[in-house]
């Protein structure tokens, strides 16, 4: 390894030193500064009401968005990953993560002392303190972490990341507020090579970004999740939807509102009875973060695995579950199919269920279902496991439906009939959120996310194939209260659930639920 690519070290002797002389950069081991004082691109909420389609005020930072220029960033990248992927390839590929980190800091530093002795031999003006900072900062970001991606990712008051083209940016808001952003590129056409990057570098395996695979969709750290699309669309178009809430559970969601204790109580018991439960909801609902909760209510003696298309549940990062919770990922494949539709290198969700028979679980999750995920969902559940999964669905009947289309899109061996005997077969509740965005008295944007429904799945003989009971149905206000409970679910209350609690409930006139 040549000196170049040695991590460098702090000398401390005494006499000041320029921190590119010390060759320590501690501010990239710890997120960014983002504040709307400290960060040139941050922005601030709007606080005259949503937004409904006007610009937003946006805060006035203080630093001068002089300080990078995002041109010298994407040259300085692609330079630092090219000396990088030399370097391990050098070492054979043994190097840590960790590792890969320190030598690319190592890197960074190097090209920007380079670069600032080239601009002053140039006679270019010469770099300030904040500008060398600000520069490796976003060098790094790029080379390890989301680019000009990473400030937005880092503010805990966004929520979502929504990017039409490269100077599009709209930020939503927790509290459902939109703001517009700051550009993530200089060029369309920049923003698609750096996703391609991002893909390239994906943990589990590459996964490709162009003409001929025009989606990518990728876990990032911190449990955010990537989608983007490009040559499809008149321009390309990135979706992050960040997951703050990884250790939840059900008590913390009775807190916020989501759910009232009784019908906790309720979920909490069907869990324990191992019962097969699909979360329904909009998009950004909340239904990630109800299987979380539901999960914590599984003993942590129990073994899991759970089986996504991209990582979004991360129940192995939570406490007291790194050994018990197995994390199963698809994998794309790469070049022309096969007679079976295959690619070579292609790892299905499918194919991880199947492997994970030998594994000696307790439990095997599905999450996301949106198509053919559905049959890996059916085959979890028909086990006995105790299975959780999530769609999108306006409510918890038309779940259902969505779920029996997912079926037969695999071909037209799956009837109508087949698919809903299975489905009824397999499913035992359905329990749907409801997202609500509304203005409080205050004039302020308020985000609501509840419980509406919970209902119960059996196979009937009517023209549908299945049988549905709103055990809890929504109230006039849209929140999940006590309606009717099939005879087979009083057992529940030797697991916990409060059935007194719910017949009390269920009785109050003022309490009649709206089916």
């Amino acid at each position: 390894m040549t000196d170049t690519q040695m991590p460098r070290t702090a000398i401390d002797d005494g006499e000041p030193r320029h921190w590119l002389e010390v060759g320590v950069i501690p501010y990239l081991s710890t997120p960014p500064d983002i504040s709307p004082a400290s960060l040139p691109t941050h922005v601030a909420p709007q606080t005259s009401g949503p937004w409904n389609g006007r610009t937003p005020t946006l805060d006035q930072p203080a630093a001068s968005p002089e300080l990078v220029d995002w041109a010298v960033v994407a040259s300085l990248r692609s330079r630092a990953s090219a000396q990088l992927t030399a370097a391990v390839s050098a070492d054979r590929g043994e190097l840590s993560p960790e590792e890969r980190e320190e030598l690319g800091r190592a890197i960074v530093l190097d090209l920007i002392e380079q670069t600032v002795a080239e601009d002053s031999t140039a006679g270019r003006p010469a770099w300030s303190f904040g500008r060398q900072r600000a520069t490796a900062t976003a060098v790094f970001d790029a080379l390890f972490r989301l680019g000009r991606f990473q400030p937005l990712v880092d503010d805990d008051r966004v929520e979502n990341i929504m990017v039409t083209g490269h100077d599009q940016v709209r930020l939503e808001l927790i509290d459902g507020t939109k703001v517009l952003g700051p550009p993530v590129a200089d060029s369309d056409e920049e923003l698609i090579e750096f996703l391609s990057f991002l893909g390239s570098r994906a943990q589990h395996g590459a996964r490709g970004f162009s003409e001929a695979q025009p989606s990518l969709h990728l876990q990032l750290d911190g449990g955010a999740r990537l989608a983007a699309t490009a040559w499809v669309l008149p321009r390309p178009f990135i979706v992050i939807r960040r997951h703050r809430l990884l250790d939840i559970s059900l008590d913390d969601l009775v807190a916020g509102g989501t759910l009232s204790p009784v019908a906790a109580s309720f979920l909490t018991a069907a869990i324990a009875a191992r019962k097969s439960i699909v979360v329904s909801g909009a998009q950004g609902a909340g239904k990630t973060t109800l299987v979380r909760a539901l999960c914590a209510q599984i003993p942590v003696s129990e073994e899991i695995g759970t089986f996504e298309t991209e990582r979004e549940l991360h129940l192995d990062q939570l406490p007291g579950r790194e050994q018990s919770v197995h994390s199963w990922e698809a994998r794309p494949g790469a070049g022309e199919r096969t007679a079976d539709g295959s690619q070579a290198g292609e790892y299905t969700l499918d194919d991880a269920l199947h492997d994970s028979f030998r594994f000696n679980l307790s439990r095997q999750i599905v999450g996301e279902v949106r198509g053919k995920e559905i049959w890996t969902m059916l085959k979890a559940m028909e086990s006995g496991t105790g299975s959780i999964s999530t769609t999108h669905a306006s409510d918890a009947v038309a779940a259902i439906r969505k779920l029996v289309t997912c079926a037969m899109e695999a071909g037209r061996h799956v009837s109508h009939d087949l698919a809903t005997g299975k489905l009824a077969a397999a499913v035992d509740l359905i329990v749907h959120l409801d997202l609500e965005n509304y203005i409080d008295a205050h004039s302020t944007p308020q985000r609501r996310r509840r419980v509406a429904e919970i209902v119960a799945v059996t196979p009937g003989e009517s023209m549908t194939g299945y049988a549905t009971t709103h055990v809890f149905a929504p109230s006039a206000e849209g929140v999940a209260v006590p309606h009717t409970l099939p005879d087979e679910y009083r057992a529940l209350a030797r697991h916990g659930f409060d059935l007194a609690g719910y017949l009390n409930q269920a009785e109050q006139p003022g309490r009649r639920a709206v089916v």
